[in-house]
This record gives C-alpha cells, sequence and structure tokens, in this order.
C-alpha cells in the first residue's frame, strides 16, 4: 500500500466520521421520533394498522435497511474519491494477506 499524505488521511477520516454520524442521528431519529409523536401518529391508519404500531414496526426496519446499504454505497464512493480502491489492493497483492 502506498503512504497516505497526512491532510488526505484527516479528510478521510472526517468524512467517515461525518457519515456515520448523519447514519446515527437519521437511526435516532425514527427510533425515538416515533415513540415521542406516537399519539399525534394513533390518529392515523397505515393498512388497517395503527401508524405509530405500523411505523415502529415496519418503518424502523426498512429504514434500517436502507441506512446499511446507503453507507456501504456512499462508503465505497469516499473511498474511491480518497484513492483507496480494494481492487486496487488485491491486484497489488496478488490476493495474499500480509500479517504484521
Amino acid at each position: 500500500m502506498k503512504k497516505i499524505d497526512k491532510k488526505v488521511a484527516d479528510a478521510y477520516f472526517c468524512a467517515r466520521t461525518w457519515l456515520v454520524v448523519i447514519c446515527l442521528f437519521i437511526g435516532g431519529l425514527v427510533s425515538f421520533g416515533v415513540v415521542a409523536f406516537a399519539e399525534r401518529f394513533a390518529e392515523f391508519t397505515i393498512m388497517g394498522m395503527p401508524a405509530h404500531y405500523y411505523m415502529g414496526a415496519q418503518g424502523a426496519v426498512v429504514t434500517f435497511v436502507i441506512l446499511l446499504f446507503g453507507n456501504a454505497i456512499i462508503s465505497d464512493q469516499i473511498d474511491k474519491k480518497f484513492g483507496i480502491d480494494e481492487e486496487h489492493n488485491t491486484r497489488v497483492s496478488s490476493g495474499k494477506v500480509l500479517d504484521h
């Protein structure tokens, strides 16, 4: 692997940290937002169920799955932006793993 300049490494870790913070914020908002506004959501129904129950049982799970896929896609884009390419590393090392 090639050496990375400290400024580039700091920018990379800053971008990755912001991605994690944003995902955690969205996850927390979805988890606790439904609970905080459950009484207001109870007035509506989705497929015959109260909206707060449906959003807690289905919406939160779907949101977390979307966050997982979004995190993976955006992480790959950040890696490519900063020159961290797994395919290139595999080609250079011929698939060998170095034991440090």
